[in-house]
């Protein structure tokens, strides 16, 4: 699969980015949504968009889930004020499969490695140019790209095995 985040540039369908924040991190998300944009992504915000407003870490990643459920974005990044409640809330939602980064490395071995589609992110914690370039690493992420065939294999049973899991305990 093509895939790139750069204007002008030929992108797959994985160029649909839902974020999400609660009050706590709504200057975070409003900086990562505008780099998105001007990177050319598509861009639906599903969490507070006034910054006067008083939208709760649950609501907002809740939101979020849903829509990625659904289908109305393909990968989501969600922010709150630490990274730890918004994703506690999204790992409740079958299918969605987040995690809190707090550095580019492990932003882009989510990606890679884990196949997270929602990335999240502390205001408290990571500077907005931090963001910015962790959202980039972690969008521009394919899972397994590269990876030999034995490793790419032992991937797809470790996805595997995480979804056999969701499958037993999310009834």
């Amino acid at each position: 699969m093509l895939y790139t985040h750069c204007k002008g540039l030929e992108m797959s369908n994985r160029n649909r980015v839902g974020v999400a924040s609660d009050f706590s991190g709504f200057n975070l998300k409003e900086a990562v949504r505008r780099h998105l944009l001007s990177a050319g992504y598509v861009v639906e915000d599903f969490g507070q968009t006034d910054p006067s407003g008083h939208m709760l870490y649950f609501e907002a990643a809740s939101a979020l889930a849903k829509a990625l459920q659904a289908g109305s974005c393909d990968r989501g990044i969600v922010i709150c004020g630490t990274g730890a409640g918004v994703s506690l809330v999204i790992n409740k939602f079958r299918g969605v499969y987040c995690v809190a980064c707090e550095s580019v490395f492990t932003a882009q071995k989510t990606s890679l490695i884990n196949n997270a589609n929602v990335l999240a992110m502390g205001e408290k914690v990571v500077s907005q140019a931090m963001a910015c370039e962790m959202a980039e690493e972690w969008l521009r992420g394919v899972w397994c790209d590269g990876f030999e065939e034995q490793r790419r294999k032992n991937n797809e049973r470790g996805f595997a095995a995480l979804q056999e899991i969701e499958r037993e305990n999310f009834k």
